[in-house]
């Protein structure tokens, strides 16, 4: 009996440390979706000191029809085709479950950068990133393009 105890005691919960909730959560509180498009484009990166480093991202916005509806560019900045604009700034990250994709973050806007339809938006989160990280290997001069899709969801209060 007292085997069974220990045996219990040893696989409870506790014994299984629970997974963290993920880095690039919303902040507590009410966020409502306001709008949901897949980014297809590439990351851009320049070789500074050996290495490849962000320059910016240069992609498409798509609807669920695929229907180009805006842009992502340097900022990092959303615009869609009506003129509506949001600037972000990373907040939090994590790995990509893709080795070679880029990571999914959470992003705050930058206060007084929304107008139009993305006038409310507070949060910007990346995920489903496929591709897009900097190459592996070393540089010496230049400039690489490196394809991604995303899936950008934009929220506000």
């Amino acid at each position: 009996m007292r085997a069974l105890i220990l045996f219990i005691a040893l696989i409870s919960p506790a014994a299984f440390p629970q997974q963290p909730p993920s880095s690039i959560d919303l902040p507590p509180g009410t966020h409502e979706l306001l709008l949901e498009a897949r980014g297809e484009g590439v990351q851009v990166y320049t070789c500074a000191d050996g290495k490849w480093t962000l320059k910016a991202p240069d992609a498409k916005l798509l609807d669920p029809q695929g229907t180009v509806i805006g842009t992502h560019f340097a900022g990092p900045t959303w615009k869609l085709t009506d003129g509506s604009e949001v600037k972000g700034k990373a907040i939090a990250s994590q790995p990509s479950p893709e080795a070679d994709s880029v990571t999914w973050l959470l992003l705050q806007t930058v206060p007084d950068s929304g107008s139009g339809q993305f006038a409310d938006v507070t949060y910007i989160r990346r995920t489903e990133t496929h591709g897009g990280a900097a190459p592996k290997e070393t540089c010496t001069t230049g400039e690489s393009r490196q394809p991604y899709t995303a899936t950008y969801s934009f929220y506000g209060k």
